[in-house]
C-alpha cells in the first residue's frame, strides 16, 4: 500500500469523471481502509421509459393479476421481468 495517494483528477464533467474510474484502478488514488460506510436512502434508481407494444388481451390478463395483487400493472410487468432475469 502506497505510503502518498496520486491525487484525484479534476473532470470536466460527470462522463469523464466516469471514464477515468471505468479505465483505472482507484488503489493508488484512494485508501479504502478507510473507507465508512453510507447510507443513501431517498436514493432512487435511475430509470427510462420504454415502449412495449403487447396484444390488448395480454396486457387486460396483466392488468387482472396486477389487481388481484392490489400494485399498478406496470409495477407487476417490472417486477416479473426482474425475477425472470435474476432466474438467468
Amino acid at each position: 500500500m502506497p505510503a502518498t495517494r496520486k491525487p484525484i483528477p479534476t473532470f470536466r464533467d460527470e462522463t469523464d469523471e466516469r471514464q477515468f474510474w471505468e479505465t483505472h484502478d482507484s488503489t493508488p488514488y484512494l485508501d479504502w481502509g478507510t473507507a465508512k460506510p453510507v447510507r443513501l436512502p431517498n436514493l432512487k434508481p435511475t430509470t427510462t421509459a420504454i415502449s412495449l407494444r403487447l396484444p390488448m388481451p395480454l396486457l387486460e390478463r396483466i392488468k387482472i393479476a396486477a389487481n388481484k395483487r392490489d400494485v399498478p400493472y406496470q409495477s407487476l410487468i417490472k417486477t416479473w421481468l426482474a425475477e425472470k432475469i435474476d432466474s438467468l
